[in-house]
């Protein structure tokens, strides 16, 4: 039988003009001491007075050892508030915020039954005050300390500008506490590539010029980014607020640290923050290593009916006869000359033998529509690597190499498609380099369960006679309850091992980001291929 609603409720109260006996007289409720209340009757009720003024937050439990029971908020005259638990068997803690002194709590029963009731925290309207900010950074709560007492910001600058940013202080065993920092800007300042690997806001320190965000990261991090100043709040979808970053983001100005070295400005270019813990990557060095040669030539494809470049590295002294050489393929070419010079770490690497003589060929997006169109598990895609590129690298060069010796590399999107190329076409492209690959990804209509798309193809389809290296950034994580890049990538790990598919797997503290790939195809490269001993820059 089920106990009186909240309308039952109010109407037993108006009903009652002065305590009497279907109005239980109200029993005072006191912080800290619970007070116990045993019902033998379904419908029973008993009143209690919180004691609360205007605008006091209460917070107390029900629990209930026998039954099931409501718990209600009226006000003075007896009219319905809110439920606080509805039907409730166990403990059930409630909130609320007194709207007057007369408010009162009401307990009602569904069954018979015994329960306690207690108020276990009051907290006044004028006592109701953000506390002080928790600063991460110990030179940060100095500076608020300092300022709050008068002072300027004019030293902590001087230090910033002979230091450098970020800022970086000692944390707990293993790890760092870095700060990015600001000045100047009038609305705000967003971090473009922050290790929590979304968009930032720096916050500015009360009665400053000091904006900043400070987090703690692994010694071992390395990633680039980008300040934001005054980024506009453009009306539009949240997309187009969000990508109006791009409308100012540029290198941190207090950064010395820029990368490309060689850029046209300074929108153009990333700021780097590399910790002392950060990986090696001993292979971008320009060493002086015999340079290889670059042939750029066209391909006009049936399967995709387009048409891209192509661009294919020869090492120095290539002799397609010899049987050790590998053949690579590198998805985003424009990227993979230029912004990551990859000539040339392979010039460094063959010619310290470090790994075999490597032919690369890289292949470019006909446009930004088509990558996002190919790249994703295109099977027309795949094809057209194995029954187009292919061969036409095959008579271009002389060189035909077994399956075992070919590797498919890239990152993002990339790191997807070496993945998905591999599976369709094994008996061509036997080994898969993919750094950050976007293994969140499924085709459009896939079920909630079924989102980890290659996970589910190798765990459901024969054991593949291919090797990966797989590798993901532990800022890569997900947002708004999507897996990210960190655990599909290690999900995929765990599936290929259970496979019995060979695979070799790296975390790295970084972000997505070319200013890591660059070092972790090399890791790659020396993973899959490479002659001891010569380590890999990541444990």
């Amino acid at each position: 039988m089920k106990g009186i609603g909240p309308a039952m409720l109010a109407m037993a109260f108006a009903m009652s003009p002065a305590p009497a006996a279907e109005t239980p007289q109200a029993l005072l409720l006191v912080v800290g001491e619970a007070l116990a209340g045993k019902v033998e009757t379904a419908g029973a009720m008993q009143v209690f007075d919180p004691q609360a003024a205007s605008g006091d937050y209460i917070k107390g439990q029900l629990r209930i050892s026998a039954g099931r029971f409501n718990l209600d908020l009226v006000d003075g005259v007896g009219k319905h508030v809110r439920r606080l638990a509805d039907g409730a068997g166990g403990a059930a803690e409630f909130q609320f915020v007194a709207d007057d002194a007369g408010d009162r709590l009401v307990v009602s029963a569904e069954q018979e039954g015994a329960y306690t009731l207690s108020i276990e925290r009051k907290v006044a309207l004028a006592d109701q005050v953000q506390p002080s900010p928790d600063y991460l950074s110990p030179v940060i709560a100095e500076l608020a300390a300092h300022i709050a007492g008068g002072g300027t910001t004019e030293a902590f600058w001087a230090m910033v500008e002979a230091r450098g940013t970020p800022l970086v202080e000692e944390g707990r065993e293993g790890r760092k506490i870095v700060t990015f920092l600001g000045r100047g800007a009038w609305r705000n300042i967003r971090l473009f590539g922050a290790p929590s690997g979304d968009h930032e806001e720096l916050q500015r320190l009360d009665g400053s010029d000091v904006w900043f965000r400070s987090f703690d990261v692994p010694d071992g991090t390395r990633l680039s980014y980008q300040l934001a100043f005054d980024v506009p709040d453009v009306p539009g979808t949240a997309r187009d607020r969000r990508i109006a970053i791009l409308a100012t983001a540029k290198a941190d100005p207090l950064n010395r640290h820029r990368w490309p070295a060689e850029a046209a400005d300074a929108y153009n270019q990333d700021s780097v923050l590399e910790l002392a813990g950060a990986p090696p990557q001993p292979w971008l060095a320009e060493k002086g290593s015999p340079a290889g040669a670059l042939n750029r030539l066209s391909i006009e494809s049936r399967l995709l009916g387009n048409r891209r470049d192509i661009t294919i590295y020869r090492p120095t002294g290539f002799d397609p006869a010899r049987d050790d050489t590998i053949l690579l393929f590198v998805f985003d070419a424009d990227q993979y000359l230029d912004r990551v010079p990859v000539p040339r770490i392979l010039d460094t690497m063959i010619a310290a033998g470090a790994v075999p003589p490597v032919v690369a060929v890289f292949i470019a997006n006909p446009d930004r529509e088509a990558r996002a169109r190919e790249l994703p598990a295109n099977p027309a895609f795949a094809d057209f690597m194995a029954e187009e590129l292919y061969p036409l690298v095959v008579k271009e060069t002389g060189l035909k190499v077994p399956a075992a010796r070919t590797v498919l590399a890239g990152s993002s999107y990339g790191g997807l498609a070496s993945a998905t190329v591999a599976m369709r076409h094994p008996e061509v492209f036997g080994n898969v380099l993919s750094m950050s690959g976007s293994f969140w990804w499924s085709p459009p209509g896939t079920p909630e369960d079924r989102q980890d798309h290659v996970a589910g193809l190798i765990a459901r389809g024969p054991k593949l006679p291919l090797r990966f290296f797989l590798s993901a950034g532990l800022f890569e994580t997900g947002a708004q309850g999507t897996a990210g890049i960190l655990d599909t990538s290690r999900h995929l790990r765990d599936v290929l091992t259970a496979k019995g598919i060979p695979v070799t797997y790296r975390d790295y503290a970084g972000g997505h980001d070319y200013l890591v790939w660059q070092g972790v195809l090399s890791d790659g490269l020396i993973a899959l291929f490479g002659r001891l001993p010569f380590p890999i820059s990541n444990r």
